[in-house]
């Protein structure tokens, strides 16, 4: 579909400041933020009467996100109320961070395997890549015991650029028409950290930006009419995208490889921040109830 131009400079910067404000609102409120996401499950029906969701990559994918994002909310909930009982006890221990991680690396991973199927090998390798350089679990994962119980995830600036420009060239290939609107969440995701200049925060802002989008995808479509991307797409384009990812991932594979064998990972992944400032803060007092 041909959109005019003014069609696209209203509806992106719009989406992007409210994405950005989607991402401050449920990190400043781990509470609403836990409901709300649990109550997205009752808008099921829609995504079948709407025919938001179809194909198996749909459906693994809204799944693969929205219940993980729910899981974050309770696991964030735990930590900021300081709930006790069998369940919240599970997901505030340190060790329970592995389902984050895995979450991410299976996000990755799917998108990868539909990379192959498209013949996008080049960015197919730079999935691979990435899945490979998730930062370790627990060392540099945790949700923090102060403030909002925000999700950290030390991941590097030169990862979260990488997995950036490798997620918009996978869209760009599969689904040209959401290219746009892709673009605008993964922008999101990538200026809400530097606003608050905790660049830790890239991977919490990513799941509320992604989940965000892929219920409003599934629910009420409206991107086609207001951002569609299609007659944006290129073959050529997506090959030599595909390519300049892998020319930029190898170098960072190295790098990090350095980081880890000279023992100068564990600030540098922290953004330069020292290792003892992780120390667990004290808790607050059980919730109540």
């Amino acid at each position: 579909m041909d959109l005019p131009w003014w069609s696209y400079a209203i509806s992106m910067p719009l989406y992007f400041v409210f994405l950005l404000w989607v991402v401050d609102y449920f990190r400043k409120h781990p509470k609403a933020s836990a409901y709300f996401w649990i109550a997205t499950l009752l808008t099921f029906p829609l995504w079948i009467i709407t025919g938001g969701v179809d194909g198996w990559f749909r459906w693994f994918k809204i799944l693969s996100v929205i219940l993980p994002t729910i899981v974050v909310g309770l696991a964030r909930l735990s930590m900021y109320e300081n709930r006790t009982g069998r369940f919240w006890n599970v997901v505030k221990k340190p060790g329970f961070v592995w389902f984050f991680y895995g979450i991410l690396f299976l996000n990755i991973a799917e998108a990868t395997v539909k990379d192959i199927q498209l013949g996008n090998y080049p960015n197919a390798i730079v999935g691979l890549i990435l899945c490979a350089t998730i930062p370790f679990v627990p060392k540099y994962w945790k949700i923090e015991r102060t403030g909002g119980a925000d999700l950290i995830a030390y991941t590097t600036i030169g990862w979260n650029l990488l997995y950036t420009s490798w997620n918009a060239a996978f869209v760009y290939a599969e689904a040209p028409k959401y290219f746009a609107s892709s673009v605008i969440i993964l922008l999101a995701a990538e200026i809400y950290p530097l606003i608050k200049k905790r660049p830790e925060l890239y991977v919490m802002a990513r799941v509320y930006t992604l989940a965000t989008h892929l219920l409003l995808r599934a629910c009420l479509d409206f991107f086609p009419n207001v951002m569609d991307a299609s007659s944006w797409h290129n073959e050529s384009v997506m090959k030599w995208w595909g390519i300049a990812n892998l020319v930029g991932a190898v170098p960072f594979l190295f790098w990090y490889m350095w980081q880890l064998d000279s023992g100068k990972a564990a600030r540098s992944f922290r953004h330069g921040r020292d290792p003892a400032d992780d120390t667990p803060a004290v808790e607050r007092e059980p919730a109540s109830g």
